[in-house]
């Protein structure tokens, strides 16, 4: 997870199927942060699986410029992220972002070994792909001056990691429950809302989040036409409507004998 304006620090569970990456230009100017590698332990199993299967001099600079395209537009303004420091080292848990102490826009990723080499080797470097991307996406969302939902910060973020076709195998879409119970399960009620409302619906909720309080009565018909609580019943009803259709579109054995 990742603090973006605030030092919030927000924490990854423990999480790629395929769907289209999304690729649109960068915004103009790109923002340049440097961007720093820290290894705590070189001889850790999960330390030496990211030096060896991921590019390491570009990997980096990959999800900076993945995050940015999918979020902004050229007429964006976005967050002065000044630095990026990915920190690998052994921890509880997946991985989570925050904003140094002394300087917000100074931001760390740290990132377990212990879940790195607890990932099957098949799918080793696909998850760390994926979820350096969602917790890069921490450090340059908008965050509503901290009073955005943590669904919604996590959404967007596993939106960013769908887009980018990394999706884990286990993810799948439910309409059940609340809109903002985060990860996949908002994220893909995002990608919903792209696909109803055109592309660009995600940009709009992030630049929402900009310089304002999160309030959300009034904060989704301004960017979707409606409340929330209905745009989440009609995603519940299109995937109803989905299953009914690939209910009816299966054959049984008896009805395929001659």
């Amino acid at each position: 997870m990742a603090a973006t304006g605030t030092n919030e620090i927000y924490f990854q569970k423990a999480t790629l199927r395929d769907t289209a990456v999304t690729v649109r230009p960068k915004p103009n100017p790109t923002p340049t942060p440097l961007l720093r590698l820290e290894v705590r332990d070189l001889s850790a199993d999960g330390a030496r699986s990211f030096l060896s299967l991921l590019n390491c001099d570009s990997v980096l600079q990959e999800a900076v410029d993945s995050v940015l395209s999918l979020l902004y537009t050229s007429k964006s303004k976005i967050p002065p992220t000044r630095s990026v420091t990915l920190v690998l080292r052994s921890m509880e848990g997946v991985a989570y972002t925050t904003g140094k102490e002394i300087d917000g826009d100074h931001k760390e990723i740290h990132f377990s070994t212990d879940y790195i080499a607890g990932c099957s080797e098949e799918r080793r470097a696909e998850e760390m792909l994926g979820v350096l991307r969602h917790e890069m996406v921490h450090c340059w969302q908008w965050a509503a001056n901290g009073t955005c939902p943590s669904g919604l910060i996590e959404g967007i973020a596993d939106w960013v990691r769908l887009k980018s076709n990394m999706v884990p195998p286990h993810w799948k879409q439910e309409g059940g429950g609340d809109w903002d119970a985060g990860y996949q399960h908002t994220a893909y009620f995002l990608e919903y809302l792209e696909t109803r409302f055109g592309q660009g619906t995600v940009v709009a909720i992030n630049e929402r989040l900009c310089d304002r309080d999160y309030v959300e009565k009034g904060f989704w018909i301004h960017c979707c036409g409606c409340e929330v609580q209905e745009l989440w019943d009609d995603y519940g009803r299109s995937l109803t409507d989905a299953q009914k259709g690939s209910d009816t579109n299966v054959t049984s054995p008896m009805e395929s004998t001659v």
